[in-house]
């Protein structure tokens, strides 16, 4: 399985990040590192992802830049398999 780092920045909603999971649990991807925090002007959230697949992160990409509160995707880092898993919320 290929490692993406995925940056997102979206609009401070209680369901923004939920749905921001669903789509990477419904395209396929595992999380394996999450972290969130609110943007210096406390209406908007950067969440910073590392996920896992033998999906091309593009089609993740393109999925998550469709949903409504979300401003910006980048994908930051491309990396090999790892085990270690850990979640920081």
């Amino acid at each position: 399985m290929m490692q993406h780092q995925v940056a997102v920045e979206a609009r401070f909603n209680p369901e923004t990040l939920e749905r921001v999971l669903r789509v990477v649990r419904h395209r396929g991807f595992q999380v394996c590192a999450m972290n969130m925090e609110t943007a210096s002007n406390a209406q908007n959230i950067n969440i910073e992802l590392t996920v896992a697949s033998l999906r091309p992160v593009e089609l993740l990409f393109s999925q998550l830049s469709k949903l409504v509160d979300v401003a910006r995707v980048d994908i930051r880092q491309r990396a090999t398999s790892s085990q270690s898993q850990q979640i920081r919320v």
